[in-house]
C-alpha cells in the first residue's frame, strides 16, 4: 500500500484542508508506526516510498512533518470533522 501523492510538507493550516481529508489514512499509518516502535527511516520508505539511503534529507523531512500533521490532527484537527458547521 502506498500514499497518495503526497507533497513533501502538508499544509500547515489550523483547520482541515482537503490535502489532510486525502491523507487521514497516511496519517493513522504514520501513528500506528510510531506507536510500534518503527523508526522513521522505515516508516519513510514504506508509507511515502522514499529511501533515506537515497534521499535522508528529504525522507526526514516528509516524515517528520506529516507524523507531526497527525499528531495535531489527533489533538486539534478530529475537531473540525465533528463540526456540522465546517461542512
Amino acid at each position: 500500500m502506498s500514499a497518495p501523492d503526497f507533497e513533501d510538507q502538508p499544509p500547515l493550516m489550523d483547520r482541515l484542508s482537503a490535502y489532510d481529508e486525502g491523507h487521514l489514512v497516511t496519517y493513522l499509518r504514520l501513528l500506528d508506526a510510531e506507536k510500534d516502535g518503527a523508526s522513521w527511516e522505515e516508516a519513510a520508505a514504506i508509507i511515502f516510498a522514499i529511501d533515506p539511503a537515497k534521499e535522508p534529507e528529504r525522507a526526514k523531512l516528509v516524515h517528520d512533518s506529516h507524523l507531526a500533521r497527525a499528531k495535531w490532527m489527533t489533538q486539534t484537527g478530529y475537531r473540525h470533522l465533528l463540526d456540522p458547521r465546517a461542512n
